[in-house]
């Protein structure tokens, strides 16, 4: 007698295929790397300006791209010998300024015949003879927050000595260059 092939309601199971799960979780796996170092380097990579002027020569030159670090300060504050891209005064209307670093919160800065000084020592950043003290021509003591930037050619650049920009609040900073593109007057590389 042979087995009719009548209605059945049993359900043959599905084999789950390992290696078929193995590749899709590669697969999802794959995707979230790429978004989380996509993420990453833009955060750290992802921001980048011009140079406008020559106060920071001869580091950074006039029209130099700029790459910029804005993850850093969320997790530390700016120091001596930084260069930080800011807002003066956090204008969002203004261009983005590019200067030095010299002083941070309790310092005391002050020039003096020309010389930078630094709670009462000349500035390791500030080397060139001042012409114009601006508003540090009387002893300033830096509030928390508040940091004294300077471009690295003190002669032509318009800086915290300057009124209208003055102390740099630290909600005004974007963040730490860290890398420069090759332009006609310097080679790429790491800002220091």
């Amino acid at each position: 007698m042979a087995k009719s092939r009548g209605l059945s309601f049993y359900k043959r199971k599905k084999k789950i295929n390992k290696t078929h799960v193995r590749e899709a979780f590669s697969w999802i796996f794959g995707i979230l790397a790429a978004v989380f170092i996509a993420i990453v380097l833009n955060v750290f990579m992802g921001m980048t300006t011009s140079v406008v002027g020559v106060s920071m020569e001869p580091v950074l030159y006039n029209g130099q791209q700029i790459f910029i670090n804005s993850f850093i300060y969320l997790i530390s504050s700016p120091r001596r010998g930084d260069v930080v891209v800011f807002l003066p005064n956090g204008n969002e209307n203004a261009h983005y300024y590019v200067k030095r670093v010299v002083a941070t919160p309790g310092d005391q800065v002050e020039v003096r015949e020309g010389i930078f000084y630094v709670n009462g020592q000349e500035s390791p950043w500030v080397t060139e003879k001042l012409a114009d003290a601006g508003i540090a021509a009387n002893e300033i003591t830096l509030e928390n927050g508040e940091f004294f930037c300077i471009g690295d050619n003190p002669g032509n650049s318009e800086d915290s000595r300057s009124a209208n920009i003055g102390l740099v609040k630290e909600a005004d900073i974007i963040g730490k260059v860290w890398f420069r593109a090759p332009c006609e007057e310097a080679g790429m590389g790491f800002v220091k």
